[in-house]
């Protein structure tokens, strides 16, 4: 994350009230709604998950036991069995 100077983009005025409030500390300003998008949309960690855990499922379908699962992917039995639950649930939808 970049960080903007606020006197590059903001009024001396809006600097003002903003420094009655934080004053020379940083302040995150979310944007606005409508404008956010999901996590790993930009980056394509989510679709990249959503196979990952597609392919897990369907090895554990064909009979690959949790705790290779788990090995094979460095996750841990817990994590195998609540992607293997989610994915029973999606399905099921």
């Amino acid at each position: 994350m970049s960080y903007i100077k606020a006197d590059d983009v903001l009024p001396q005025n809006i600097i003002k009230i903003i420094q009655q409030y934080i004053d020379g500390e940083n302040i995150y300003i979310p944007k606005k709604d409508g404008s956010r998008i999901d996590w790993g949309t930009k980056t394509g960690a989510k679709k990249e998950l959503r196979q990952r855990n597609t392919l897990i499922y369907r090895e554990y379908l064909n009979g690959e036991k949790i705790s290779v699962l788990a090995s094979r992917y460095y996750l841990s039995d817990k994590t195998i069995q609540r992607i293997i639950r989610e994915m029973k649930i999606s399905e099921s939808v």
